[in-house]
């Protein structure tokens, strides 16, 4: 049985249901999988042992942030994210998928370094990376700020900005990617995300 659809449908109702914004909605979710499908097309045969472990990875890519304790309680977010998988043919893989997610956030590694997850690094690096590879999108920064500030766009923007500086536009000099795909494309969206930024400047003295 295919469980693409069921996974989506979960990642949808659970974001409906508990309030997640536009910048961690479904549409994250399907991007993050799609970014994960493109790491794995471009590395498996740097790391053959993906052509295994795609149902984990493209499963834990779409899921990773059910369990996000911004929205919600990360241990009740975990318990459904099992339960889910319970009902899968991925109950075996269920413990890896979950070890990934709750492991795999920009503040986590910052604070504990990676995990030593054995047969499954590669496919632990590749669903983080998909994840910080959407990290990009400086829109989607200001659109979780103006949930956050209840729509107030200037402290958005600075605050947008500021967690570029400090944090996005970090990411080459804090070697948060591993892949080569991942190195490359990082860096056009680097300087896509410049541009982004610039343009918005341009908007605000426009407006």
């Amino acid at each position: 049985m295919k469980v693409i659809s069921p996974i989506l449908q979960f990642i949808y109702s659970t974001t409906m249901k508990y309030s997640y914004d536009e910048s961690h909605s479904i549409g994250h979710s399907m991007k993050v999988l799609q970014n994960a499908h493109d790491i794995c097309c471009k590395e498996e045969n740097n790391y053959p042992i993906i052509k295994t472990q795609r149902e984990i990875i493209y499963t834990a890519a779409a899921l990773h942030d059910m369990c996000d304790k911004k929205y919600i309680d990360v241990d009740f977010g975990i318990e459904r994210i099992s339960e889910l998988l319970e009902n899968t043919n991925l109950i075996e893989k269920r413990e890896t998928i979950i070890d990934i997610i709750n492991t795999m956030s920009y503040s986590k590694v910052k604070q504990y370094g990676y995990p030593n997850l054995g047969n499954y690094q590669i496919a632990y690096h590749i669903v983080r990376e998909a994840d910080l590879l959407e990290a990009y999108d400086f829109d989607r920064s200001m659109i979780f700020h103006m949930h956050k500030t209840n729509g107030n766009f200037e402290d958005s923007y600075k605050n947008a900005y500021s967690l570029f500086e400090t944090r996005v536009w970090k990411h080459f000099d804090d070697n948060l990617f591993v892949t080569d795909y991942s190195k490359s494309i990082g860096k056009e969206l680097h300087e896509k995300s410049k541009i982004q930024v610039k343009n918005w400047k341009q908007i605000i003295n426009k407006l």
